[in-house]
């Protein structure tokens, strides 16, 4: 997705040093948070797969209209279910990098390697 959207902008901002988060606990655990929303939004797409398989209607010709339309609704729109998800997931990966900046410039160290007992709750102001 090679459209620019504003997440897209805030990562080149971020990337040329224009903007960052200053607390390091807050992007970690705003990071974390990315993490989870990405795993829901994966399983998410292994529903949608599932309701492309719409059955039930009938033998008539409107029957298997309806099927088609309930298909396209799942997946193969510009605004299916399918794609609106792929877009939130690319939104998500684009916020989760911000984080991931931020969290280096203030630490030095990769996110991906910072210990989690360092970044306790209590630590976020």
């Amino acid at each position: 997705m090679a459209e620019t959207t504003p997440y897209s902008q805030l990562v080149a901002q971020v990337k040329a040093g224009e903007v960052y988060l200053n607390n390091e606990a807050a992007a970690y655990h705003m990071y974390k948070a990315c993490d989870s929303r990405l795993s829901d939004l994966r399983e998410l797409i292994g529903v949608t797969q599932r309701v492309q398989n719409v059955t039930g209607f009938g033998d008539f010709d409107m029957a298997r209209q309806l099927e088609a339309k309930f298909r396209a609704q799942a997946a193969g729109e510009p605004n299916s279910i399918y794609e609106v998800i792929l877009k939130d997931i690319e939104a998500v990966k684009q916020l989760r990098e911000v984080f991931s900046i931020s969290f280096k410039r203030l630490t030095g160290q990769d996110i991906e390697t910072a210990n989690a007992l360092d970044y306790t709750t209590e630590q976020v102001q």
